[in-house]
């Protein structure tokens, strides 16, 4: 079982583009979001599908297991067992300084927000922040994606 120990930023500009690939489209979708308990997910990354089980957040680390499986089942799966918790969004990768950066770029309910996740070895990892690294978002419930994938305001935080 993996930690994954990851902080969270909004992304101020467009500075970041020059950098970044091309992106992947990216549509994840939540079958379960109990913060206290565990979130389960699918995602289709590209042409990749995944399962993902995370434990709750401590701090920015929390247990992680992801498996690839097969893009047809993941894609069915969104549709059947995610119904309106999917988002949509575009991932780019930035590097910088031997770190990556995961940007995403969301469409739908979520469009015109932009974040930037770094995942990071230990909770006290040093990293430069780039130029268009805004409010770190890290501790914020409204930024995770699975309540971002109710599809409501940024300001409400669970899906019904």
């Amino acid at each position: 079982m993996k930690t994954e120990i990851e902080r969270k930023f909004l992304v101020v500009g467009d500075a970041w583009r020059a950098d970044a690939d091309a992106g992947e489209p990216c549509e994840q979708g939540y079958i379960s979001s109990d913060p206290e308990a565990a979130t389960v997910r699918v995602r289709v990354i590209g042409s990749l599908g995944f399962l993902t089980i995370k434990g709750p957040t401590t701090g920015v680390s929390r247990t992680e297991m992801e498996y690839e499986i097969p893009l047809e089942e993941a894609q069915q799966i969104l549709r059947n067992f995610c119904k309106k918790r999917v988002i949509s969004k575009r991932r780019h990768l930035y590097q910088t300084n031997g770190i990556v950066w995961e940007i995403d770029e969301f469409f739908g309910e979520n469009k015109g927000l932009i974040l930037a996740e770094i995942e990071l070895e230990t909770e006290d990892q040093h990293f430069e922040k780039p130029d268009w690294l805004g409010e770190e978002v890290s501790h914020d419930s409204r930024y995770f994606n699975a309540a971002l994938a109710c599809h409501r305001k940024k300001s409400e935080m669970h899906c019904s």
